[in-house]
């Protein structure tokens, strides 16, 4: 296990289901330390991980009292690990879908490049819904533009390091990035303050419910979600364009 006083695992949660008992687990086998943002749970997890904690110096609960959404959880965390003197978070979620095998290569590529975000780009097995593999597609493309192409390998998926300042400063002059709008405007809104993207390639597992597998999607609530997203991204765009454009040509 390693342990650092700069960057930090990070993983909200919100009725993971028992997944989170062995995500867990098996990020703190990776790492030291690792804080669990409880958003909410009322599926009785969080009793389970307050107990782990007791157990385990190295694991960190922070609970809210009601169900935010993982950007506003993420904050929260984002805030308790500056105040801390942390400088980086790597984000997981809970339900078991992202490797915690990858943590210590994905945090000792940030700490060889601090003012970079840590991208994972999923490699999906045969078990990926295909509606959900391609829809992420679409996201893909748009983030990409919204950025004039600086390199952001998949805009959707979790699994990343995140420096803390500049998305803590992000985060709080504006009021989206609370619920699942969270990872694609994340990465955009970094870009266009400079934080360069590096990409790694990272497995994800998709489990069935007969497996413990627990999914929060709703396909048209969360896909409007990320219509109106986008759309604002995209008139954030525009007006950045001319500011994007000189970076992108100047190679910065």
């Amino acid at each position: 296990m390693q342990a650092s006083s700069s960057h930090l695992v990070m993983i909200p949660s919100y009725n993971p289901g028992p997944k989170v008992d062995v995500t867990v687990r098996e990020a703190r086998a990776c790492w030291n330390p690792v804080w669990v943002v409880i958003d909410g749970s009322t599926d009785g997890s969080a009793a389970r991980l307050h107990a782990m904690a007791a157990a385990d110096p190295g694991l960190r609960i922070i609970e809210l009292p009601e169900n935010r959404g993982k950007g506003a959880a993420v904050l929260e965390g984002l805030r308790a690990a500056a105040a801390a003197g942390f400088t980086h978070v790597l984000t997981m979620d809970s339900d078991g879908q992202h490797p915690a095998h990858c943590i210590p290569e994905f945090m000792q590529v940030s700490a060889r490049n601090p003012g970079c975000m840590v991208l994972g780009k999923p490699v999906f097995d045969a078990a990926a819904p295909q509606l959900r593999v391609k829809g992420r597609e679409i996201s893909n493309w748009w983030a990409n533009l919204e950025t004039l192409w600086m390199g952001i390998g998949d805009s959707l998926f979790g699994f990343r390091v995140y420096p803390v300042a500049p998305l803590e400063r992000i985060m709080a002059r504006q009021r989206w990035m609370r619920r699942f709008d969270f990872d694609p405007e994340a990465v955009v809104r970094l870009a266009w303050a400079g934080v360069r993207p590096i990409n790694l390639p990272a497995p994800v597992r998709y489990f069935r419910s007969d497996e413990g597998g627990v999914s929060h999607f709703r396909y048209f609530r969360d896909n409007r979600l990320l219509t109106w997203m986008h759309t604002r991204l995209f008139i954030g765009f525009l007006l950045r364009l001319p500011r994007l454009a000189v970076r992108r040509l100047s190679g910065r």
